[in-house]
């Protein structure tokens, strides 16, 4: 079943779709991205959030909860049920077709790649569902939520350790990809 949606997912990854996904990653990176992050600094002052944390405990998610106050947790859901709706799927996007289709354009053999392109899809999900968890524990705070409160920081920190691996992948194939360029212009 993975090796179909990544197939698929090389299919559907052509130059014209990989540069619109680029393009609207930048557009969205440059004009909605610090609006969001000065919205998110209004309400989390210097205690952070939990969303730019590499991990958190539940303690520290409802610290998080405590210093945000009433107005800071509101606007902390709806940040979760708008802005963090959308941009997984914007940075997702461009990281799928932009490594599917360097992939098939470097050509090592679908073996040496396996579903690299599949690793960004792993990101949106922990993201997604990392969203979801820290919003119910901000919604439901004073109360305390078992098992969500702990997997929260577990998902963040699985969210960034896709993403991260998604970015470096794609350094990695686009290396390959210039140096096949280099090698055929001699």
């Amino acid at each position: 079943m993975l090796e179909k949606f990544s197939s698929r997912l090389l299919h559907l990854s052509t130059g014209l779709l990989t540069l619109i996904c680029m393009v609207i990653f930048g557009v969205f990176s440059v004009l909605v991205l610090p609006d969001q992050a000065a919205k998110a600094d209004a309400y989390s002052g210097e205690v952070g959030s939990p969303d730019t944390s590499l991990f958190y405990t539940a303690s520290d998610l409802y610290r998080f909860a405590e210093a945000y106050g009433q107005n800071g947790r509101s606007a902390y859901i709806r940040a979760r049920i708008s802005f963090d709706l959308i941009f997984p799927l914007v940075y997702g996007a461009f990281l799928v077709t932009a490594l599917s289709w360097l992939i098939k354009r470097v050509d090592l053999g679908r073996q040496t790649w396996g579903w690299a392109n599949l690793l960004p899809v792993a990101g949106v999900i922990f993201d997604f569902l990392e969203n979801g968890a820290a919003a119910v524990v901000m919604a439901r705070y004073p109360l305390t939520t078992p098992v969500l409160d702990h997997l929260a920081g577990v998902l963040t920190l699985l969210k960034w350790v896709f993403i991260a691996a998604s970015f470096l992948m794609l350094v990695v194939v686009l290396v390959f990809f210039l140096w096949r360029l280099i090698q055929r212009k001699r």
